[in-house]
This record gives structure tokens, sequence and C-alpha cells, in this order.
């Protein structure tokens, strides 16, 4: 029987790809929901497109928007978190695709896990803001988890099929996170105060979203992934490790006590670990380029360098001070990275705001949900803060 899927950030990149997948196996996945938040015409085509039961967004005025589009199709359109809420525990939904970006996904695929779905996690956020909650939803209701980042599926796929989060029973001595390096691996340190948001996200490998690509290019996307990596696999800090890989080839790799290092190896297209997580555990066409090794000739590792990257330091460091460390950096980084896609602060303004809000939020409760939303609250206040003041110092 096909798997009812809800598919949440349907229009960003991550959403795309999926429903790219899903028509090259239609007899496989049915779509029942749809969401997203600004890209309404998109939407309403993937809707016209794939039929789903229902469609949501965040606000009313666009929900006013999608459902004139829609007027002829039997697709229900709702508005507001709950709604999103509300398509991810749906009893006929098998799994549910989690791609909002930023804290907005936190609610809705806590959600599917509550409800016991098949969650497969492309947002970033859930982990870094809320691992140790979200984890005990999964396991306290029951659901599957599986990541769809392209590193961390390949750690899932070089895990033994049994892995239960104890490294020392299963042999696993490190997780190796291969990292591009993005756009200024090689680019001289001291340029890069002078980055422009056009380069930050140029990613020399990846299609992706503006935020996440300047993610990439200052290597915060790896820090988050560090903190995602801790959680879904029970590693210690010190079990994680970064090696920069050009070639994008190499998604990640597990090292074993027996010297054994196990990899995943695909071209650079995220229909292959959406794929892999849509059917698992069976293997469904892609649409991805074969891997032609002989072709590439070779493949390259290197050791970041925490000068030019500072940002993946200050994810290493938030992971160790624990509590709601985590949350902070996140949702500050946010805040940054808007700034500088705007133009207000420079691009080394992104880790030295980091730098400032973690010194002076560093701390705070993390007993609680609420207490990881009061601290994302704050740490976007701090962060704001620190914006208008550089950007203000710097406009006189």
């Amino acid at each position: 029987m096909a798997k009812n899927l809800t598919i949440l950030g349907a229009t960003g990149t991550i959403g795309v790809n999926t429903l790219d997948v899903v028509a090259r196996n239609p007899e496989k996945f049915r779509v029942v929901a749809l969401t997203g938040q600004n890209q309404i015409e998109k939407l309403a085509l993937q809707c016209r497109q794939f039929q789903p039961r229902y469609a949501v967004v965040l606000e009313s005025d666009k929900a006013s928007a999608l459902q004139a589009l829609l007027t002829d199709t039997a697709t229900e359109v709702l508005a507001g978190m709950e709604a999103l809420e509300f398509v991810c525990a749906l009893p006929e939904i098998d799994t549910v695709m989690a791609a909002i970006v930023g804290s907005a996904g936190l609610r809705p695929a806590l959600a599917a896990a509550r409800a016991g779905k098949r969650v497969l996690l492309a947002n970033k956020e859930t982990l870094v803001m809320a691992g140790r909650f979200f984890m005990e939803a999964v396991r306290g209701h029951g659901a599957t988890l599986l990541p769809i980042d392209s590193e961390h599926n390949a750690i899932f796929q070089s895990l033994p099929a049994n892995y239960d989060g104890d490294s020392a029973r299963h042999g696993v001595r490190r997780i190796l996170l291969t990292a591009s390096g993005g756009p200024f691996r090689t680019r001289a340190v001291e340029t890069l105060k002078a980055v422009t948001p056009e380069e930050a996200v140029a990613h020399p490998n990846w299609v992706m979203g503006k935020k996440i690509s300047v993610d990439s290019a200052s290597m915060m996307n790896k820090g988050l992934e560090v903190i995602e990596a801790h959680w879904l696999f029970n590693a210690r800090p010190e079990q994680i490790e970064v090696v920069i890989h050009p070639q994008s080839i190499v998604h990640s790799m597990v090292e074993y006590l027996d010297g054994s290092v196990l990899a995943q190896l695909s071209n650079p297209d995220m229909r292959t670990p959406i794929a892999h997580s849509l059917a698992y555990p069976e293997r469904v066409e892609a649409g991805v380029n074969w891997l032609d090794l002989a072709k590439l000739g070779s493949l390259t590792f290197e050791a970041p360098d925490f000068a030019r990257f500072p940002c993946l330091k200050l994810a290493y460091q938030a992971l160790a001070a624990g509590g709601a460390a985590t949350a902070v950096l996140n949702a500050a980084n946010e805040v940054a990275v808007a700034a500088f896609l705007d133009r207000r602060i420079p691009y080394l303004g992104i880790a030295a705001s980091l730098e400032s809000v973690l010194g002076r939020l560093t701390g705070l409760p993390a007993e609680s949900l609420e207490d990881l939303m009061a601290a994302d609250a704050a740490a976007r206040r701090e962060a704001q803060t620190w914006v208008d003041r550089e950007s203000g110092m710097a406009s006189r």
C-alpha cells in the first residue's frame, strides 16, 4: 500500500525534492497534506499536481489567497500553527517530512513524534533547540526518526541496522561529519570582512536556500549538525569530528574500534537521502545521476580551520556548555544571518554576534520546553540589540 505523507515546507528545497521523488514513485506514496508559507502560487501549483486533502499556511491572509487559487479543487486550506500540528497527527498519516526552516518547525515536528509517526527530520533546529525533549517524544510515543540531512543520513546508513545509541556495545569509535568547506574554504582570511551576501549564498556543490547557504559558508551549518549528531546517535561531543571534503561525495563516515571506516557515497543531490528515508528499508529510484568514481579521479580531506570558521568552534562550545546554550546559539544565528542578508552587519559580524550573545546568556535553564522557548526569545532580543547597535555604529 502507498504511504500517506504530510510534507512540511513543501515549497522549499527539501519539499520540492521530496515531491520529485514522490512523482517518480506514485504507486508508493500519496500526499495527504502540503504546507508552505510565502510562496503561495507555488504551493497552489503543487496542490493541483498532487491533490492533497489539506494545504496549510501560517497566516490567515495567505490562506485566503491560497484558497482563491484552489476554489475548483478538493483541497481544504487551513491556517495557523495548530493546523500544522493537526496535519502531522492525522490518523491516516504514515510519514511526516519535517522540512520547515528555523524554529517554526519545532512544534509540528514534535506533534508528529507524539503521534507516533515516521518523522523524516530535515529541520536542524528541532534537535538543536530541544534535542532532549524531541528524542524523549520519539522514544515515548513509538515514533520512528530518520534523518534527512545528507550527513546524518549517511551516518545512519553506515551504522549497524540495530544501532540503539550504545556506541561501546556496537564498537563505534567516532562519527566523522564531512563538510564541503563552502565558498570560502581557500579564500584569504583577511578578505572575509568584505564578503557579500551574493558570495555567501553561492555554494560550490549544493543548491539550497539563502539561510542555509550562509550557514554553510560560515560552517555554522556543520556546527548545528554536530549538535544534531549528538542527539540522533547518542554521541559524545568528543566522538564527533568534522572533516572538510570539498567534493561532497563522501557524505559522512563511521569509524569502528577495529579500525574499519564505513562511508556512504553519492553525488551531491538531496533526493538520495530523501528517497532512502521515504522508502526505508526499501530502495526506490530517485532521479539521481550515478556516481562515476573513475571520472572523479580523487577525493580529498582536510581538517577545518577554526580561525576561518569560528562559528563551528562556537557550536562545539555551546554543546559542551549544555543547558539552553544550543537554543541560544541557534536563535542568535537566525537573527544574525537575516541581518547579514539584509546588509545590516558584515559577514564576520555573524560570529561576533553569536559570541556576544552566548557570553551573556549561557547558563539559562533548560528543564522544560517553556524554558527553551524563553531562551530562544531572549537570544533573539539580545542578538537584535547587538545588530541594531552595530548597524547604527556603521551608519555613522
